[in-house]
């Protein structure tokens, strides 16, 4: 049987890097599928619908909480996002790896459902680095970039609900810390209990080994 494949949640305060952690963590690992989260909130600027995010209305929103094919959801900073179970659920179950980019509060969902998932939460070097990588992105309105730094302290006090912290000072090197992380979870014993069986019952005998006569 075929190992099943691991959930890979990451997290972090907005201007962290996140995305483009998991961008270059996709392109350089093309077996890891990227889980697209539907949301409510306006595309930003080169933003693909489909590719980014599934922009979609309020009311189709809510219409998928109701009819449960959501696997979290949760509204922050007035917008709603969720993730579409069924291509997360399929994916898994065909033993493929799927990076999840969510906030906090949808992570911790997921974590009530899939305890064995990885959860991962990237941390900026400072308040005053990420601030100033908010402010240089450009893409939001100086009170949605007031009202998100005004979040981060209390966002941070979630780092300590994930498994691990990657500190991202430069994305290569946090997309490496990434990389070990899922290689070291792919070895956990849990994760390999069918491995384990098929040795333990193996119908093996000495015989088997027996030195043959030289000719």
């Amino acid at each position: 049987m075929a190992q099943q494949g691991i959930l890979i949640v990451v997290s972090g305060p907005s201007g962290t890097g996140k995305g483009t952690i998991c961008r270059e963590l996709l392109r350089s690992n093309p077996y890891l599928k990227y889980s697209i989260s539907a949301t409510t909130r306006k595309p930003r600027t080169g933003e693909v619908d489909g590719i980014n995010y599934l922009f979609i209305a309020k009311d189709q929103f809510k219409t998928m909480i109701e009819k449960d094919e959501l696997l979290e959801w949760a509204e922050v900073y007035g917008n709603f996002y969720g993730t579409p179970c069924r291509y997360v659920l399929d994916q898994l179950n065909n033993g493929q790896d799927v990076v999840l980019e969510i906030d906090t509060q949808g992570a911790m969902k997921i974590k009530d459902k899939f305890p064995q998932g990885v959860f991962i939460y990237i941390i900026p070097p400072s308040l005053d680095e990420l601030a100033d990588r908010i402010y240089k992105r450009g893409t939001d309105s100086l009170e949605s970039i007031k009202q998100r730094l005004s979040c981060v302290s209390n966002e941070l006090v979630q780092a300590r609900n994930y498994q691990y912290l990657v500190l991202n000072d430069e994305v290569p090197k946090a997309v490496q810390k990434i990389e070990a992380i899922i290689a070291a979870e792919k070895c956990r014993s849990e994760r390999n209990i069918d491995l384990i069986n098929s040795l333990c019952h193996a119908n093996y005998t000495c015989e088997q080994h027996r030195e043959q006569p030289n000719i």
